[in-house]
């Protein structure tokens, strides 16, 4: 690696230490700091075309922090500590996938060629799939990390910081009716797993097979094999549809001895996957749709919610009061999963709706749907992975939050897009 990438390479190779030291998704914001030097040493910065629209959603969400104070009709909770700290976390973030992009697109080829920068996803899937496929083996593996004995009580106790900061293998969930773990190592949570190995699935394949030599395509056919596992295993329907999405629109895409070769290779693993066990577990899973009431609940409240606040949203999520049951439940000894949701905890769209408003939202959407319009006629491999991850944002924005981890990736996607052209 040439000086300036290494921030980069310490991103996603060295991923897996910044999860066991706690920082996990954090790291972007420590490394942006490098990152934001490189910059200042190489003015004027290049930018990409439509980055004034993620510029605008950084700047609505500076404003909404005018909100923060404000408890709208429907939800519970004062300003304090929990409301403040999660919103600047969630400011740094933005603010550092910011810089992350700027740096990426003004590096040179020579510094950070394009698909060096594919193989290093390519090597995060790698972790990614160990570290699912250590969940399903080991899911009660979890350890405490250097931040969470640094930081203190009041902060570290948090739910949602303990997602962040304490490393654990799985989730374990009564999706199924019974407790069975959901990977999530290197991950904050079950769901960013299942949305990161998808993207980092499409720039492995395009970085270790089609750019591959005859060894490394073997590599890649044994890492998809036992990826299948932990992805069955993470019962996240949003993935399966993501995954088979991407097969349909890549059979679109391409052509000639390509797509014949697509299509037959699908269909030799379909054939291999309805043979398997790992059958069985994805009949349970759909047969058991539990979500689905929680979902509706929290979706509607979200953006009956946000409507006392449109323009700007509320600066952070809140706490709904009661859930899809009843208005009076809470979270007791005997059941530990009642409680009340927090507004916008079901996808990114939600996310956006209830801290930034329908305008943030909408910023949102138009950033990448910009991006697939730019560049939908570049067929080059990169081009099409590229377009196909735009898209892939769009769907899992229903489903998934983009914080953490997995905005980073889509940001890291879209600047592979800008330095392609």
């Amino acid at each position: 690696m040439r000086a300036p990438a290494w921030p980069i390479a310490a991103l996603l190779v060295g991923y897996p230490v910044w999860w066991a030291l706690g920082f996990g998704g954090l790291s972007v914001i420590v490394l942006a700091v490098p990152m934001a030097v490189v910059l200042w040493r190489r003015r004027p910065v290049k930018v990409p075309r439509g980055f004034g629209l993620w510029l605008l959603l950084l700047a609505g969400y500076v404003i909404s922090a005018l909100m923060l104070a404000e408890t709208p009709p429907g939800t519970y909770g004062e300003l304090g500590p929990g409301r403040i700290a999660g919103y600047v976390m969630r400011l740094a973030l933005y603010a550092s996938i910011l810089i992350m992009v700027l740096y990426l697109g003004n590096l040179t080829e020579r510094e950070l060629p394009q698909l060096r920068l594919v193989r290093m996803l390519g090597v995060l899937f790698v972790t990614t799939v160990a570290g699912g496929l250590l969940g399903v083996l080991f899911p009660a593996f979890a350890f405490t990390s250097p931040m969470e004995l640094l930081l203190p009580g009041w902060i570290s106790e948090n739910s949602f910081v303990q997602n962040l900061i304490h490393p654990t293998a799985a989730q374990t969930q009564k999706v199924l009716g019974y407790a069975s773990p959901r990977p999530e190592a290197p991950f904050e949570w079950a769901n960013a797993w299942g949305s990161n190995v998808s993207v980092l699935l499409v720039w492995f394949v395009v970085g270790w097979w089609v750019h591959g030599g005859p060894r490394q395509k073997v590599f890649v056919a044994v890492s998809l094999a036992l990826a299948a596992v932990p992805i069955v295993y993470s019962l996240n329907r949003g993935l399966w549809i993501g995954l088979g999405l991407a097969v349909g629109y890549l059979i679109v895409r391409v052509g000639g001895r390509t797509r014949v070769a697509l299509c037959g290779a699908v269909a030799a693993g379909a054939l291999v996957f309805a043979l398997s066990p790992l059958a069985s577990l994805v009949s349970q899973r759909l047969d058991k749709p539990h979500s689905n009431d929680i979902r509706a609940f929290t979706v509607s409240a979200t953006i009956a919610t946000a409507g006392h606040s449109p323009v700007i949203g509320f600066g952070n999520t809140r706490n709904a009061t009661g859930n899809h049951r009843t208005i009076t439940t809470g979270k007791t000894q005997w059941c530990g999963g009642c409680g009340h949701p927090p507004l916008g905890s079901d996808g990114q769209l939600w996310l956006l709706i209830i801290t930034q408003g329908f305008t943030g939202a909408a910023l949102y959407v138009a950033f990448f749907l910009g991006a697939i319009r730019r560049h939908w006629r570049d067929r080059s491999p990169i081009g099409l992975a590229g377009v196909l991850v735009m898209g892939l944002v769009l769907l899992y924005m229903f489903v998934y939050d983009g914080l953490v981890t997995p905005l980073s990736l889509y940001l890291i996607s879209f600047a592979l897009l800008w330095r392609n052209a």
